[in-house]
């Protein structure tokens, strides 16, 4: 297993629409096993493939708590295909937006259609924070980022912070 890169905003590579996976192999399984061990040393709870420069339509999660057992989760073509009307408010980050959390409203409770690590297709209902995780991520698959849930004037603000660091880093990124 090998420890990614993340790309970080201002890139446009965040934007990309990440394209369905039509066979599930070694390869995407490596991709899988890399994508868990950099969310793990990151450390954060979700990653989507995109996150590494990859526009593949996967993202792992692990929501277990601090000092559980790890609960890695894989998502191969992730669809939403039922939500509920209630709605749930969870302070979000994002390891492409380092040190930036902000509130962001979504359906509390969600049903998601993909396939897992060995091609099966699966149903997983999800409420609370796998629920938030899911739909954060899977917004990545579709080129959106969680800053694009808040107002228009604070998704400014981060922007232009994390252009002007990118500039300082002499990125070529923007």
């Amino acid at each position: 297993m090998t420890i990614k890169p993340l790309i970080i905003l201002p890139d446009p590579i965040l934007r990309q629409i990440s394209s369905t996976i039509e066979t599930i192999d070694s390869e995407v399984k490596k991709l899988a096993d890399d994508m868990l061990e950099t969310m793990y040393d990151a450390p954060g709870i979700g990653l989507a493939a995109i996150q590494i420069g990859v526009a593949r339509r996967m993202l792992v999660l692990d929501v277990s708590k601090d000092g559980e057992d790890k609960q890695p989760l894989v998502f191969i073509n992730p669809e939403i295909v039922a939500s509920t009307d209630a709605r749930s408010v969870y302070e979000e980050g994002c390891l492409s937006i380092p040190d930036y959390y902000a509130e962001v409203e979504r359906p509390a409770g969600i049903t998601v259609k993909h396939l897992d690590r060995d091609g099966k297709e699966q149903l997983t209902e999800a409420d609370g924070l796998l629920a938030t995780c899911l739909q954060h991520e899977i917004d990545h698959l579709n080129g959106v980022l969680f800053i694009d849930h808040i107002s228009k004037l604070k998704r400014e603000m981060v922007i232009r912070k994390f252009t002007k660091a990118a500039k300082m880093r002499g990125s070529k990124a923007l």
